[in-house]
């Protein structure tokens, strides 16, 4: 069974290469540094799915 937890983005290291962007998620207070390889759109106040540290997909608010 996979789990991904949903967390706002409130910063990215905007790297040049794609494959090099990581960002801060924040999970309830608790702030964890992601992959955004997967997740070229995010922009900073997106909702993203995260599992095992890679955020997966932009989720889009209701």
């Amino acid at each position: 069974m996979c789990l991904a937890v949903a967390g706002q983005l409130v910063s990215t290291n905007d790297h040049p290469d794609p494959l090099w962007r990581m960002g801060d998620v924040d999970f309830s207070g608790v702030l964890r540094q992601v992959s955004l390889a997967c997740v070229p759109e995010a922009r900073v106040g997106d909702q993203v799915l995260v599992h095992v540290g890679i955020a997966l997909k932009v989720v889009e608010p209701d």
